[in-house]
């Protein structure tokens, strides 16, 4: 029963709402909200729309293009100035505005990929992808509108349908032509009127193939005019007119161009306006993001709209209602989506094999028992990633669909991939350029099963294939072959010593590969030859004997990774262990001569190495980064190209035993026993710079008993770094006691 008059007042309650703002019920003009595009700085609209709810102006039509039909749109469903201002905060608008994958449920492996390549596209081979056309093709952009628009997401009457009747604007690159959404799928409709040219691919809806709408209709009062609207609100986001002194750059004379085109109808719709606002947004451009030009953007608008006060309440009198008058402001009557969980109903798999649908209800256990499983925005978010990257499917879409207080979840998949192309690109002094590029290649088969080709070119070349499963089960088995042609420097007490070039053959099978969020463990055999080419090296170069050799091991891994960023993290633990035994014929590592003659029988060498790392953050910018870790080696030999070594900014960055240690570059051998600390603190300044400040400390000695007894190494640095789209962009300076020199060190990209 009770549950019936709740339902009732719910309806009495929308009923009422949309009595008060509908103009002939009180004898009133009808008016109109009219929001121009402008990317970001559209985020202005906000403020502005505060002011007018504050001042009680009732709202019957709102119209918009590009970014003010995002607003608009969500306004007219039922977010008011507040839901929006909230929303638009929380927001990762670099992620949003991307085409990255959200990989926080996926394996350290794909999250890593992320971290290493910069570029990264599917291809479907022998169809036709619907949805190029452009750099960026809007997928988490779509599926952000797709949550937010909960409950609007079906072909709907934008003026029956909808809380307030709306319109936005796209424009037909077919024959240049304006196209008016009065219905449609609203999520669409926003997508469509804010795509870009070039940057974001364009929406195809029939014969049609929709852009900007700012192209012919960036200010769209003369659409709320034919919807009925008596009075005009209309609120710019546009710069002062561009001069020749500002044409000074390619960027500034392609704005141009866009700002020409975009007059379309502006000063013929400007002159059927009773109000118009233009925010002052000078400063900020459209991909201005940031957290700190959101909230500037929308204090803009709000202190624009504050001094127009007096002409805002004037306005009420021509409206036809007295100062007094406030109507009831739009609150939405469904869920939050962004942030409550609501109840399944059923799930629908749309153009999906029965295998795909069986991977997802295991991986992520979604119950077949109707209403026992509830989805929020985040799980929605996890399962369109895995549709993409676990089985390969080009586009994938979550849709809930309201059903009294539970919601039916349908997913539908595109066309399945052909390949996935990644591709990165970096530059340090040490080793100059870099490319790689990667191929994933997935199989059609019963069991998700792809391919991993990796390219590396530059002084060290590496060729990688491996063949990985993906049993509905979060185990991978994968086989790996790997060449490397290594030119390696050896560097002792800060000076060049040698060069050694081999070539590196390896093969690896890992049987037991365990992955869940944040965690892989894996347990496997691995074969290694290595074939020395070459030892450049001065006369008083340390005398090591190089020859052909192979090995047999095997290993076990861990790793875990909560970090919150690869590169610059403020929360989260990173922690690897990994154990070796290390053989040349199964069991031992002997030593032959080169007749094959057996020298020396010995027992297997012994790897064990670990490194863990936290981050505690104070305030909003600043983090401390305490990390320990260490290598120790034990048998009777170590053969030397297993050795420990120190140097550069990050773990196994020239050989796969490599240690960072703050104020040594290069590569430096060290003892067989090593076991560092290092504390870093960083602070980021503004939003992507940032400067780090290291202090390390190490104990190095051949036989663990002497550790302490070593002389301590100490190494200092500090660095600074821009965090780009194409990677960490920077430079470190450092100095330790083990090489005493001054350590210099340019980077430019991902680390690879």
């Amino acid at each position: 029963m009770k549950k019936i008059i709740w339902i009732l007042a719910a309806v009495l309650m929308c009923g009422a709402t949309r009595a008060q703002t509908d103009s002939t019920a009180v004898g009133r003009k009808k008016v109109a909200i009219v929001l121009s595009g402008g990317g970001a700085k559209g985020m202005a609209h906000i403020g502005v729309l505060k002011v007018l709810e504050k001042a009680g102006i009732p709202v019957d039509i709102v119209t918009g293009t590009s970014m003010g039909s995002i607003i608009g749109g969500l306004y007219a469903i039922g977010y008011n100035a507040n839901s929006l201002d909230s929303m638009v905060r929380v927001q990762d608008w670099g992620y949003v505005i991307t085409d990255k994958e959200d990989l926080r449920r996926q394996s350290l492996s794909d999250r890593q990929k992320q971290n290493t390549y910069f570029f990264s596209t599917g291809l479907t081979i022998g169809k036709r992808d619907m949805n190029a056309g452009g750099f960026i093709k809007g997928k988490n952009l779509a599926e952000l509108f797709q949550q937010l628009c909960t409950g609007y997401t079906d072909s709907l009457d934008f003026t029956r349908d909808l809380r307030i009747p709306f319109a936005c604007v796209a424009t037909n690159i077919i024959d240049n032509s304006e196209v008016d959404f009065h219905s449609g799928r609203l999520p669409q409709a926003m997508r469509a009127s804010m795509a870009i040219p070039a940057a974001f691919s364009p929406v195809r809806i029939g014969s049609k193939v929709l852009v900007d709408g700012g192209l012919k209709n960036n200010y769209p009062a003369d659409i709320a005019r034919e919807m009925g609207a008596d009075i005009i609100i209309g609120v710019t986001v546009q710069g002062a007119p561009k001069v020749a002194e500002d044409m000074g750059g390619t960027m500034s004379i392609l704005s141009q161009i866009i700002d020409v085109n975009c007059k379309n109808k502006y000063d013929e719709n400007l002159a059927i306006t009773d109000l118009h606002l233009q925010v002052d947004t000078k400063g900020y451009g459209s991909a201005s993001f940031s957290q700190a030009a959101i909230d500037t953007l929308i204090r803009r608008g709000e202190e624009l709209a504050m001094r127009h006060w007096d002409d805002i309440i004037a306005l009420k009198q021509r409206i036809g209602i007295d100062e007094s008058f406030h109507p009831h402001i739009l609150q939405p009557l469904r869920p939050k989506v962004m942030t409550e969980k609501q109840r399944v109903l059923s799930y629908t798999f749309e153009n999906m094999t029965p295998q795909a649908e069986r991977f997802l209800r295991q991986k992520f256990h979604l119950n077949k028992k109707e209403g026992h499983d509830s989805i929020d925005a985040k799980l929605e978010q996890a399962l369109t990633t895995s549709m993409r990257v676990d089985l390969f499917y080009q586009t994938a879409e979550c849709q809930l669909v309201p059903d009294g207080d539970a919601v039916h979840v349908i997913l539908s998949a595109g066309n399945r991939k052909s390949v996935q192309l990644h591709a990165g690109m970096r530059y340090d002094n040490e080793e100059y350029a870099a490319v790689q590029l990667g191929l994933d290649i997935p199989f059609k088969t019963a069991i998700p099963v792809n391919t991993d080709i990796t390219l590396r070119l530059g002084k060290r070349l590496k060729t990688r294939a491996e063949l990985t499963i993906h049993p509905r089960s979060f185990t991978r088995p994968t086989l790996s072959y790997e060449f490397s042609r290594n030119d390696v420097d050896i560097y002792m007490k800060g000076d060049l010593a040698y060069t050694i070039l081999y070539n590196q053959f390896q093969g690896e099978f890992i049987p037991i590969n365990f992955n869940m969020k944040n965690f892989n463990l894996q347990f496997g055999l691995r074969w290694d030859f290595m074939h020395y080419r070459n030892k450049l090296g001065s006369e008083d170069s340390p005398r090591v004997t190089l020859k052909n050799e192979h090995f047999i091991s095997y290993r076990a891994r861990l790793n875990y990774n909560s970090e919150d960023n690869w590169y610059f993290p403020t929360r989260g633990t990173r922690f690897n262990a990994e154990y070796a035994y290390v053989t040349n014929n199964f069991a031992e590592l002997n030593e032959r001569g080169a007749d094959g003659t057996l020298l020396d029988k010995r027992t297997g060498m012994s790897d064990v190495s670990a490194d863990w790392r936290f981050s505690f953050t104070f305030g909003e910018r600043f983090t401390l980064q305490p990390m320990l870790y260490g290598r120790l080696l034990f048998g009777s030999f170590i053969p030397p190209v297993f050795g420990n070594t120190v140097g550069s900014e990050w773990f196994g960055h020239y050989v796969e035993q490599q240690m960072p240690f703050a104020g040594i570059g290069n590569m430096e051998y060290v003892d067989h026993h090593i076991v560092a600390a290092q504390l870093q603190a960083q602070q980021r300044i503004s939003t992507n710079n940032y400067i780090l400040l290291s202090v390390a400390g190490a104990q190095q000695a051949n036989q663990v008993k002497d550790l302490l007894d070593s002389r301590t190494m100490i190494g200092v640095q500090a660095a600074y770094y821009y965090n780009t789209m194409f990677g960490p962009v920077g430079a470190a300076f450092g100095y330790s006691n083990h090489t005493k020199k001054a350590y210099f060190f340019l980077n430019l990209g991902y680390e690879f």
